[in-house]
This record gives structure tokens, sequence and C-alpha cells, in this order.
């Protein structure tokens, strides 16, 4: 029989492709949410019956955790955030407090395999306290338990993804756009798929012990990520390199918005480049090559933020007949 597999994270973009992969293959999967009246009847969607259990509770109850955990074999934490929220909602809570936890509680119960997502481009990111915090959860882990393996992936981007539907939403509605840093900031954007394809390979081959660069196959720099998407959605904006002290100003405006397009904190973030540094290996050295390429990818889903809409696709198209 397959390993049961506990997942942190479920709901999000990358755990339910992720419950897809694994059930088709046989792996039994428990997957964690804090809302399962909202979440649970969507995560139902994702697998035959038989193979999915989905458990309510929050991740810092450690005697709900450490219950869940004692009849597993695998566990893969999805789980981050891009900005604050509240006080529960931290950096410090969620990237630092809960990996600790996890580590201990995987090697109190045996666990065979913990598989935790941090993220690219975090190490000379000091400045940020969100990269900080990544650094900080990933030696939490590594200090604790011993059969770990950490994926850092770039940005990844899927029709569920918060950045390239994000936007192509404000590049609908806003006259001209704000570059930082010129908009010469790199990135290896990854597919969701191609993401969960890297993790099931490293649950099936049981590779461990190891930090992991997660690529896609294509270097794209910001500026050209919204001129892809601007032509994907047919719209045409100014794109206006800003001063540093205005996009601190435009940083602060976005970060009041309910889901931020940007916080002071990414900006920082944005400094660098989001590409693998060689530091790690990358799924390419280990074979997992990652394949599907951004702009085609975003092409399949990008057409809600047309003006026609879906009526934008070509199966609506009618052609002019003489």
């Amino acid at each position: 029989m397959k390993s049961k597999i506990v997942i942190f994270g479920a709901s999000g973009q990358i755990g339910k492709s992720l419950i897809r992969k694994l059930t088709k293959s046989n792996y039994r999967v428990v997957a964690i949410t804090r809302n399962i009246h909202q979440k649970g009847y969507v995560l139902k969607t994702q697998s035959n019956s038989g193979y999915l259990e989905i458990i309510e509770t929050s991740i810092f109850d450690e005697k709900k955790v450490q219950e869940i955990l004692k009849d597993s074999d695998i566990c893969v934490n999805l789980i981050g955030i891009l900005f604050e929220k509240g006080k529960i909602n931290t950096f410090e809570n969620i990237h630092q407090n809960f990996p600790l936890m996890l580590a201990k509680l995987c090697k109190k119960n045996n666990i065979k395999h913990l598989v935790h997502i941090s993220a690219l481009g975090i190490d000379k990111a000091i400045d940020s306290t969100y990269a900080s915090s990544k650094l900080i959860g990933e030696k939490n882990i590594k200090n604790n338990f011993e059969n770990y393996t950490i994926l850092r992936p770039s940005i990844v981007y899927s029709r569920e993804d918060s950045f390239t539907t994000s936007f192509m939403s404000l590049l609908s509605l806003l006259p001209f756009f704000p570059l930082y840093y010129g908009g010469k900031t790199l990135f290896t954007p990854i597919h969701c798929s191609d993401l969960t394809k890297i993790i099931f390979a490293i649950i099936s081959k049981e590779i461990k012990n190891l930090t992991i660069d997660c690529i896609g196959p294509e270097k794209i720099s910001l500026k050209d990520i919204i001129r892809i998407l601007l032509k994907l959605i047919s719209k045409n904006r100014a794109l206006i390199p800003l001063p540093i002290s205005l996009a601190k100003f435009s940083a602060l405006f976005f970060e009041k918005f309910p889901k931020p397009l940007i916080t002071l904190d990414q900006l920082k973030l944005l400094k660098y480049d989001n590409v693998s540094n060689g530091s790690f290996k990358n799924n390419f050295d280990l074979n997992i090559p990652s394949e599907l390429k951004f702009e085609n990818e975003v092409s399949k889903y990008c057409y809600m933020w047309r003006k026609e809409g879906q009526y934008s696709k070509e199966e609506y198209k009618i052609e002019d007949k003489v």
C-alpha cells in the first residue's frame, strides 16, 4: 500500500493540483484546511472516492496536528503568506513558528519525509521581513528534522494564482502602470503543474536532505512580464519607471487593498533577481525539467480580462462572409 501523505495548505493552487496528482497515483492524502465548509466541497472534487480525507483544524493546534501526523508517512507544507494580516497571520507565525512545530512533530512521530515549500531569491534580501522569515523557517526545519526536502520556487502562476490575475485586473483598469526598479528584476516563473510534477518526483523518488531551486524554463524581466500580459489582454498602457520615493508611496497605496498587489516589504524583494544563483541544485539539475512557457500558458486563461471576455476566445469568433 502506498504512503499516506498529509498536506498543509491543501486548498491553494498548488495543494489542489498536488492532490489530483498524488491520488491519481494511488497515494492516500489527508488534506488540512482551516475552513472545511468553504474549502471542503472544492477539495472533494480533486480525487476519486476513498483516496482523500479532509480535516479542518488550525495549524497552531499542536495536539490536533500531532494526532493527524501519528498515522502518516509523509508531510507536505505548502503554507505561506505574501503579506501580513492581523496578529495571527504574521511572517513569524506562518514562516517560522509553524515549520518549527511541524519539524519537531515529524521527528516525534517518525515521519519518513517532510517536504517544505520556501521561496527563491531570499538569501540576499536580508532587508525583507518576508525573506528573513522564510530563511529562519528553513533553518528551523533543518535543525530539528533530518529527512527534509526544501523547495524554493520562483513565482508560481496558473489560472488560480494571485500574481498574473492581479496584474491583469489592474492593467485592465489603470491608464498607466508603475515599473519598480525600472522593471529590470528577473524572474523564472514556474507553472503550478510543473511545480506539482517536481513535488511528486521528490516524494516518489524519495529525494531527501536537499534544498532545491524550482524554476521555470525562461528568465523574464518584470517589464517583459507586464508587456506579455498587456499583449494577451489586448491593452495599451504606459509603463512608467518610478524613482524609489514614488515607488514607496505607490506601495503604501497598494498595500491598503484586501489583497495588495505590492507592499513595502515586497518592494524590497524586487531589488533582487528571482533566479537560481547556483548555490543549490535546481530541478533541471535533478532531471525534473519544467516545460511550460509563460506566455503560452497565460494565453489559456487571459480572455476574461479582454474587452469581449469569454467571447474573445477563438471558438466564439465569427468570420465575415462575403
